[in-house]
């Protein structure tokens, strides 16, 4: 093989694996939609109604609650690459740090104001104060949360996202309530044993 015919295909694939990347995310579908094992395929299955708890709501959740429309709550978004989630806090409330595997997350504020941030892999911190009609945009995979600061309002939030199946991965939750032994977090947190297991104490109820 010459080397020019070498450095044109080199290019080729370098060309290729870089259109690859860009257009990481959800796999393309061959089809229009992808349908219901069983069952009718009609404007149903094409509709979503469990938002509709919302409308009229006047008292906030006694806690962080999320509501999602991602694949797993309506079938039909599989294979178009996008979910839905709202966010509601009560006053003083927060959603904790963690991060989306599979999607960046585009956060509107709806109501009330709320302080968020993402750290990215350099650990440089980037915060902001939303108001109501803010947006903010949390880059895929990275650590982020959101906080609602005021001591009497409630916020409500709504973020989109570019894959039917976003993933969440709570960092508090993955690291205290699951089985990572103690003496492996105890080294990662630098503290002592005794400590880690107090901090699993408050996800165990």
């Amino acid at each position: 093989m010459s080397s020019s015919t070498f450095k044109v295909l080199s290019l080729i694939i370098f060309a290729f694996a870089i259109v690859q990347i860009t257009r990481a995310g959800d796999p393309d579908i061959l089809t229009d939609f992808i349908g219901p094992i069983n069952g009718p395929v009609d404007p149903n299955f094409f509709t979503f109604t469990g938002f509709r708890v919302l409308v009229g709501q006047n008292n906030p959740p006694p806690a962080f609650k999320v509501l999602k429309a991602t694949m797993a709550e309506f079938p039909a978004l599989n294979g178009q690459s996008v979910s839905y989630a709202v966010l509601q806090f009560p006053a003083g409330s927060i959603n904790p740090p963690h991060t989306h595997p599979r999607s960046a997350e585009l956060l509107f504020v709806a109501q009330g104001a709320l302080q968020v941030g993402f750290v990215d892999t350099t650990n440089k911190l980037f915060t902001q104060n939303l108001q109501t009609g803010d947006m903010f945009i949390f880059p895929k995979g990275l650590v982020h949360f959101q906080h609602n600061a005021d001591a009497k309002n409630p916020a409500l939030a709504i973020s989109a996202f570019g894959s039917a199946n976003a993933g969440t991965v709570s960092l508090p939750n993955t690291l205290f309530n699951t089985s990572i032994d103690d003496n492996v977090l105890a080294l990662a947190f630098k503290t002592d044993v005794a400590t880690i297991q107090n901090l699993k104490k408050g996800f165990s109820s």
